[in-house]
């Protein structure tokens, strides 16, 4: 047996310091996250603060300040020089707004709430517990309406079993199956006409009384009932066969159905619009086009140095976390402005080479590839992976990912290539193109891209046009009169 033995070994390896792991995990998040990340630096490192209004008078202090003329950092461990102060611009400060709300309390007025004068937004469940307040109701049937109303998604639908709000009402005895019922009749009976189903199916024949002719409206009710995928596919003739109709009653009857709203929950409250922000704007000048940094997303942050230099006089072993503090507080503002500068260097790189698809279209867009960019602005392709996910471009065709501008090459019959994107784009243009009453098949398609020298497979266009959300061939169909 072989005795153990100690032996020393030395090794090289790549270990990212303090302030580079900061600057990476600055450099991935959103702009939302990041002006997250920001306010809470803010609040937590005694040694960072907000710019001032120009009328207040401090002592300088290292901060941010990035233009669109600053020139792209790298992603390195360098310390990069600090840049100048910039102050914003504000028409009031802390003490006339005291002053001024001081002064009306004082003179004995009422306090004043702008939020007292905001509309409230009704969602659907307050919107239908409204309207229940009014019905003659006994306590134990408000409970059950109640416990249906909140069971139900913003769809409109209830995807709960009836079974198990049972449990969930807390009444004693346990209200039956019929009780249920009859709770969720009375759902199904409120404004908007549709709501507390439990299928599509449901949802629609709930909303047949709308429909005012009493043939179309029968003739509705059984094409939901029992063709309701053939109505799908829009197979007119189909249906005008089997149910023994004129193809016109089927086709207004279809057309008819299709004017009903399968989600009537959407139509109670506002819905909730997820906002972009864009880190980059594109403008167009005489010599081309030029990228710069949106100063709207950019933080306004600098080192207190009435603090950082009282900490350097009185400074010794017991101050050990204020000096982690400063520390970070320097690589905060430094990360900073290096995120944008990375950002900044990153969109000129794609502008550069994708600034015909501003002026042709998605026609134009060229295959691009993350090592193309890394190359040129001397990153890693990791980093610009980080530095295009969650970013957008504002142009003035509309406002894109970064990573929107990144397509695999195609190769071409002549030996060429095309990018992914152009050849969604002649997808599209194919389709837009084609006869409404003999659209063309996915194979059709990928056999007038091969006469346009685009080799691309069946699945391939198949997949593309999924992408686009266009419809299959049989809901492109428009029957013939």
């Amino acid at each position: 047996m072989s005795a153990p033995a100690i032996r020393l070994e030395n090794r090289q390896r790549q270990v990212l310091t303090p302030r580079l792991q900061q600057a990476v995990r600055l450099l991935q998040l959103s702009s939302t996250d990041f002006a997250q990340e920001v306010r809470d630096a803010l609040g937590k490192n005694p040694f960072l603060e907000p710019e001032e209004s120009p009328g207040e008078s401090r002592e300088p202090s290292e901060s941010l300040s990035l233009t669109a003329k600053a020139p792209p950092q790298p992603l390195t461990d360098a310390t990069p020089p600090a840049p100048q102060a910039v102050e914003p611009e504000g028409p009031w400060d802390r003490e006339q707004w005291s002053s001024a709300t001081t002064s009306r309390a004082g003179a004995g007025e009422a306090s004043f709430n702008l939020a007292d004068t905001l509309a409230t937004e009704m969602d659907l469940r307050q919107y239908l517990e409204n309207q229940v307040t009014v019905w003659p109701l006994s306590p134990r049937e408000h409970v059950l309406v109640s416990a249906v109303i909140e069971s139900l998604d913003d769809d409109g639908y209830l995807r709960t079993d009836l079974g198990e709000l049972s449990a969930l009402t807390g009444l004693v005895p346990a209200p039956d199956a019929e009780e249920l019922a009859d709770a969720l009749v009375l759902v199904q009976s409120l404004d908007p006409c549709g709501v507390g189903a439990r299928s599509v199916c449901e949802c629609l024949l709930l909303q047949m009384p709308t429909i005012e002719d009493n043939n179309l409206r029968e003739l509705a009710q059984i094409i939901v009932k029992h063709y309701l995928n053939r109505l799908a596919q829009r197979d007119v003739a189909g249906l005008a066969r089997t149910l023994s109709c004129k193809h016109a009653d089927i086709d207004a009857a279809c057309e008819r159905i299709r004017h009903l709203d399968p989600r009537p929950g959407w139509r109670v409250g506002a819905a909730q619009t997820q906002y972009v922000t864009p880190d980059v704007i594109v403008k167009k000048n005489q010599g081309g086009w030029a990228a710069s940094v949106n100063p709207a997303v950019v933080p306004h942050i600098r080192i207190n140095q009435l603090y950082a230099d009282l900490f350097q006089q009185h400074r010794d072993s017991t101050h050990a976390e204020l000096a982690t503090s400063l520390q970070e507080a320097r690589w905060t503002v430094r990360n900073v402005e290096q995120r944008f500068s990375t950002i900044l260097s990153v969109a000129q790189a794609i502008l550069k080479r994708q600034h015909h698809f501003l002026e042709f279209g998605p026609l134009a867009m060229k295959p691009l590839g993350l090592r193309e960019i890394a190359d040129e602005v001397g990153l890693h392709e990791s980093t610009v992976c980080r530095v295009t996910n969650n970013k957008y471009m504002a142009t003035p065709v509309g406002v894109f990912e970064l990573k929107y501008f990144f397509s695999r090459a195609m190769p071409t019959s002549n030996g060429g290539s095309c990018s992914a994107m152009a050849i969604r784009g002649v997808i599209k243009d194919i389709i837009d193109t084609e006869s409404l009453y003999s659209p063309l098949s996915d194979a059709e398609i990928a056999r007038q891209l091969a006469r346009q020298g685009l080799t691309v497979a069946r699945r391939t266009v198949t997949k593309y046009r999924q992408m686009l959300k266009l419809p299959p061939i049989n809901r492109r169909r428009t029957p013939s009169a």
